[in-house]
């Protein structure tokens, strides 16, 4: 299994667009993809008030790739993002 991480920095004033997005959209969107085996997010904290987090489970490579494509290493960016994300990290592990 493959442990998923994307953080996301968003403009200051639209992280409220963000946290509507990533609720109404993103969260359902992904959590209807074949090979998802758990998603949680992570939502601002005081000391960090633009960041999100997505942590996912996938059931493999294959089924990674087939939701975000050949370079499934990169994030992937939704045209609903455009304008809203500032910076974005992805990271991958295999999971223990």
């Amino acid at each position: 299994m493959i442990i998923r991480i994307f953080r996301a920095v968003i403009y200051e004033k639209r992280v409220d667009e963000f946290r509507t997005f990533l609720t109404q959209t993103a969260l359902p969107l992904m959590r209807a993809q074949s090979g998802l085996v758990s998603i949680t997010a992570g939502l601002p904290r005081p000391e960090s008030p633009n960041e999100f987090c997505l942590v996912m489970v996938w059931d493999s490579v294959a089924s990674l790739a087939a939701f975000a494509g050949e370079d499934w290493q990169k994030p992937h960016v939704m045209p609903e993002e455009e304008g809203i994300v500032r910076d974005r990290f992805l990271h991958h592990f295999d999971m223990a």
